[in-house]
């Protein structure tokens, strides 16, 4: 038997769907009948990587006796935190003030029939167990707590209201701006810092892109602390086993302290943003580790995570046969019964084979445990022919590994997670000057154009050829800075079109004009019990950063002053925010950047193939605050940067020393060695 989520979309939802209890999607009729019967709603929020999610719903929601329990108590809904995330941001917030502590998922929580939580918490097993009460024991005592002590629940609902009302930030946008944020959080972050391992904190450690895209822009402006830090965490992040050593592509993030055993879902919107770092530190610094890693991501990205019409899809799970890590994991004689001897004995050094099992106490997996030239010197061989070695020995593995049960893999397309992989993909390929990855994010920008936008508004998710949901901010400003990068990575007119056809429905819908920022759902949107306006980044980097951070470059490709002053809005909401805790807000930090010290714009014009060798030229050698637009004969630009065609190769360096100075434009250059210089 099935219920009512058989009828949905969402692989999540869908894993659910043959449960015992009676569950509703989100909607007007799991909450109207909640109204009518006067019954308490358990709401279930997760999504279909979720290992956590998996064993409660085998304790739990698979169980006839727990689901009785739920179906004879409450309204039941399931929620895919990745389709709703206005709802997992509300209710993650609601967690907080109910328990004083962070949430996570599973999310449990159960609400009033106007959707006031009045109890929260993650996982529960049906008995207890962890120090946790059993389930059966909890569901019970909630609805007792309902029905018996209903003023002290409307009491504490009146307070959960009033404390999301102050949740708010206060915002002055008349307030001037001053970049003392900016080196307060490398600072904060000195101090922060661990210096064994990388990273930012203690064990479980998050990869946190949006700290380590802060402190590369810094270091590319001479802070050599910043650059140090950010080096060493991704040297460290690189070489564990958060990342795939066969496969390529990062893990969510470590549950220890040296990035050696992760929580083993792969997610999309990671790995895009992870693809920009490693393609920028290769660029920085030269290490073939930063080199490997980026095309390690590219190539899982485009392995296994690509649809066939050119969108991605979302996450893969972390387990597969119901254990989590054993698609990935190895014993010493798995490995030696398919190596050589000599590749065994590269191969087992490097990948820590011959050292005690760092998995359950019984098996590996794969870190780079000792750089390949120590092994090839303790070997007695060249490093040739040890790299060659480990290239024999990494392609049998992942051969033998692609034969094993994979884990499953969730197939709807998030708009917001396809942005940031098309921008990752877009910025790697052009530094790193490989056109099949701008050729991949390129397809996958024409995907979105084609399902998801529809009548100059967006939807959030596509699966099976229908988009659904109303978009969110973070689809908005995510695909505009994708588009950013694609413009400076191939120049289009349609992406310039589009983009500010984007920015201007992102004013339209989302701005709060009067007090700045940017509301995470429509002005149109459903009513939920709150409507925040997110700044401090997350997992995904700050929908209002990245709003911040694209209009402002928009505004200086398209000569267009609305973009500006909506930025600048944003930035004085949410100054007040930067002063108080920087290393919160590091994407808004990168907004406040460019807004103290406008970036430079380097327009090309020419013959296509001849602007293909100055662009590749140039790439090397710019920095977080340049924008390069190549714009070859045949394609117009228009606005403030529109130049005419022209036989040879000519270069504009445009740019402002101050947000103060009127941004201007100096001679055309013909030499690429002036431009260079």
């Amino acid at each position: 038997m099935s219920n009512r989520l058989a009828s949905e979309s969402s692989p999540y939802l869908l894993q659910h769907a043959n449960n015992p209890v009676d569950w509703y999607p989100w909607g007007p009729e799991a909450l109207e009948n909640a109204r009518r019967e006067d019954r308490p709603i358990l709401l279930s929020i997760g999504y279909s990587a979720c290992h956590w999610c998996h064993v409660m719903a085998h304790d739990c929601f698979e169980d006839a006796e727990v689901a009785a329990v739920m179906n004879r108590l409450f309204v039941n809904i399931k929620v895919d935190r990745e389709e709703r995330p206005d709802l997992d941001q509300i209710y993650q917030s609601a967690h907080q003030l109910l328990t004083g502590r962070g949430g996570g998922w599973p999310l449990t929580v159960f609400l009033t029939p106007d959707q006031t939580p009045f109890f929260a918490g993650t996982y529960f097993p049906k008995t207890p167990r962890y120090q946790l009460p059993g389930f059966v024991d909890l569901m019970e005592n909630v609805a007792r707590a309902w029905q018996e002590r209903r003023g002290e629940v409307l009491a504490q609902n009146e307070a959960v209201r009033a404390a999301f009302a102050r949740q708010q930030p206060a915002g002055d946008t008349q307030q001037a701006l001053d970049d003392a944020p900016l080196a307060q959080a490398v600072r904060d972050l000195g101090q922060a810092f661990d210096p064994g391992w990388g990273g930012f904190s203690r064990a479980p450690k998050f990869p946190r892109p949006g700290e380590l895209f802060f402190l590369l822009r810094q270091a590319g402006q001479g802070n050599a602390q910043a650059r140090d830090m950010a080096v060493f965490t991704l040297r460290k992040m690189a070489s564990g086993g958060v990342v795939d050593q066969l496969g390529g592509g990062f893990c969510r993030y470590s549950v220890d302290a040296q990035w050696a055993i992760p929580h083993f879902e792969k997610m999309l919107y990671d790995n895009g943003p992870l693809l920009h770092l490693y393609a920028d530190a290769w660029t920085l610094t030269g290490e073939v580790l930063f080199k490997a890693t980026a095309e390690g991501i590219a190539d899982w990205l485009l392995r296994e995570m690509r649809a066939p019409e050119g969108g991605f899809y979302s996450a893969l799970d972390a387990d597969s046969e119901g254990h989590e890590g054993r698609f990935y994991v190895w014993t010493p004689d798995a490995v030696r019964a398919l190596l050589s001897a000599e590749e065994y004995a590269v191969a087992a050094r490097v990948y820590g084979f011959d050292r005690p099992p760092n998995f359950e106490n019984a098996s590996w997996n794969p870190v780079i445990a000792r750089p390949l030239h120590e092994v090839a010197a303790e070997l007695g061989v060249a490093d040739d022919a040890a790299a060659a070695r480990l290239a024999s020995a990494r392609d049998k593995l992942f051969a033998a590994r692609e034969t094993r049960v994979h884990p499953g893999r969730d197939d709807k397309q998030l708009t917001s997670w396809n942005a940031l992989a098309i921008a990752g993909l877009a910025h790697a390929g052009r530094v790193m000057a490989r056109p099949d990855w701008i050729d991949a994010a390129r397809v996958a920008t024409d995907f979105l154009r084609g399902h998801v936008w529809r009548e100059g508004r967006l939807l959030a998710s596509y699966k099976h050829g229908e988009a659904r949901l109303n978009a969110y901010l973070d689809d908005y400003a995510f695909l505009l800075d994708a588009l950013l990068e694609m413009l400076q990575a191939d120049y289009r007119e349609a992406d310039m079109a589009w983009a500010r056809e984007l920015a201007d429905a992102l004013l339209a819908h989302f701005e709060d004009a009067e007090a700045g920022g940017f509301f995470f759902t429509s002005h149109d949107h459903e009513a939920l019990l709150s409507r925040p306006k997110p700044g401090y980044d997350n997992a995904t980097p700050s929908g209002n950063g990245v709003a911040a951070y694209a209009l402002q470059r928009l505004g200086h490709l398209a000569g267009e002053p609305r973009y500006h002053d909506a930025s600048l809005r944003c930035l004085r909401f949410f100054n007040a925010n930067l002063a108080e805790q920087p290393i919160a807000y590091p994407t808004l930090l990168a907004a406040l950047d460019e807004a103290r010290v406008p970036p430079r714009v380097i327009l090309l014009r020419g013959p296509a193939a001849a602007l293909r060798e100055w662009a590749s030229a140039l790439a090397p050698q710019l920095r977080a605050r340049d924008l390069m637009l190549a714009v070859p004969n045949g394609r117009a630009l228009h606005g403030a940067l529109a130049r005419p065609e022209s036989e040879h190769p000519v270069a504009w360096v445009c740019g402002a020393a101050s947000a103060s100075e009127a941004y201007a434009c100096r001679p055309p250059v013909h030499d690429l060695a002036q431009v260079l210089e």
